[in-house]
């Protein structure tokens, strides 16, 4: 949906008109970033049944292609945060372009990252330690995600500039159709059930890039319906701008990414059962994580398009509201965590070790939950300013001076328990928190309209 032009008008200054139009904004963001991460989540449910190696092998598959995500996440955080600004500052035909400047530069991208990623990912996937089965599951299906990266890619992108414009629905709309397709098709191409061949995690594989290639269709038709596009020649000065936002995000993202597959190596010299424990409980946490995430982003659009009007106040409380609500969803999810893991894990598996491993590690996160929704808002606005390189440094010096050093030095140097390498993620996310909180309050707003 649009962002309502009232919001920026003087009759609705009061905090709880705002605080609607927040609301408003926010809950098809938020629901997006959970369907979402529901399709990573689905491949890890239903690969279950085949085994430990089975979702090893999906969860490498996923966090491979999260690295490869991490340039495309600063193309599209570019995207929203130039557009939103273009938007409330009433540019929209400036707007448009940097729309289809975006395309073309994640059309370029995509062909790069696919040929890397079919050629070379079972291969890294091997160099991070996997098992020979587990590399047998991973194969076929780290091949076939790259082949149809443009799906991906694509579905990201065209989400990117919707959000910008303050259209949060339409995305919804399609991860939701992703969600409905992807689950059709999984379950009998994995198990090879009604009339279908039982191709195993290659299954869950085909499953993605079909249902993406739906959503990905169905935002294409409805971002040239509604004209958030507008066809002209490159214009380099509005990508320049994308870019000057976008690079510190990809590198955010890549210092992130690239520290994750250090912190997973660290998890899987512990066993095969505790890498699985590790994953089912990433894909639990995201159902708070990814709500959180969603808010970061209703942040920074929120913050870019009432900078772009030149409403500070307007900025300072959507912040606040954004804020409210993204501790709220995550300190109910943290309960949840804490007094029911094992239930949580058993929805996944019955492996008696994996579960019991996966419970602490749920129990840990629960502890995590409230400084996630503090960095991911407080970082979300930061952006939406055009502060994404302190955002990127933070990042930076959290994951590899703290989660990948402790780590490292828990794992290997003083033999540490599984448990302790897992709490060292407690002290990565107090220290951003801390951090993106500190920045924005002593950031002045009325500097941030690029």
């Amino acid at each position: 949906m649009h962002l309502p032009s009232a919001l920026f008008s003087p009759k609705h200054r009061k905090p709880v008109s705002i605080r609607r139009d927040v609301f408003r904004l926010s809950m098809p963001v938020l629901l997006s970033s959970l369907f979402q991460r529901l399709v990573s989540i689905v491949d890890i449910f239903l690969t279950g049944g085949l085994g430990a190696a089975a979702i090893a092998a999906a969860g490498l598959g996923q966090l491979l292609m999260f690295v490869t995500m991490t340039v495309f996440w600063g193309l599209s955080t570019g995207t929203t945060v130039v557009i939103a600004h273009l938007w409330g500052a009433g540019k929209q035909a400036d707007a448009g372009r940097a729309a289809y400047v975006s395309c073309l530069a994640c059309l370029v991208l995509t062909v790069i990252c696919t040929v890397t990623g079919a050629t070379w990912g079972a291969d890294i996937a091997g160099l991070m330690g996997a098992a020979p089965d587990v590399q047998a599951f991973a194969a076929d299906y780290i091949r076939l995600v790259f082949l149809w990266l443009i799906w991906t890619s694509g579905l990201n992108v065209l989400s990117a500039i919707m959000h910008g414009v303050g259209d949060t629905r339409t995305p919804m709309e399609a991860i939701i159709l992703v969600n409905i397709l992807h689950v059709l098709l999984a379950w009998p191409l994995i198990y090879g059930k009604i009339g279908m061949p039982a191709l195993g995690v290659k299954g869950a594989a085909i499953a993605i890039n079909n249902s993406e290639f739906v959503g990905f269709s169905y935002l294409l038709i409805q971002a040239l319906r509604k004209r958030y596009i507008t066809f002209s020649r490159p214009d380099l000065p509005i990508f320049s701008r994308i870019w000057r936002v976008g690079w510190p995000v990809a590198l955010e993202r890549i210092a992130q990414q690239s520290g994750q597959l250090f912190y997973s190596s660290f998890i899987i010299s512990y066993g095969t059962s505790a890498y699985a424990a590790h994953q089912i409980g990433l894909s639990i946490e995201s159902l708070s994580f990814m709500p959180g995430a969603g808010m970061g982003i209703a942040a920074a659009t929120l913050m870019g398009q009432s900078l772009g009007a030149g409403k500070i106040r307007r900025a300072k409380i959507s912040h606040k509201e954004a804020l409210r609500l993204a501790v709220g969803v995550m300190t109910i999810m943290a309960l949840i965590f804490f007094f029911v893991p094992h239930h949580l894990i058993g929805l996944f598996t019955h492996d008696p070790d994996v579960i019991e491993k996966g419970s602490v590690f749920l129990k840990l996160v629960a502890f995590a939950q409230i400084p996630l929704a503090i960095s991911f808002v407080y970082a979300g606005s930061l952006r939406g300013a055009g502060d994404t390189f302190y955002v990127f440094i933070v990042t930076l010096v959290a994951m590899w001076g703290i989660r990948v050093a402790l780590s490292w030095l828990a794992a290997d140097w003083l033999h540490l328990s599984l448990y302790a390498v897992w709490g060292v993620f407690l002290i990565d996310w107090y220290f951003r928190g801390a951090a993106f909180a500190w920045r924005y309050h002593r950031r002045d707003l009325h500097s941030s309209v690029l």
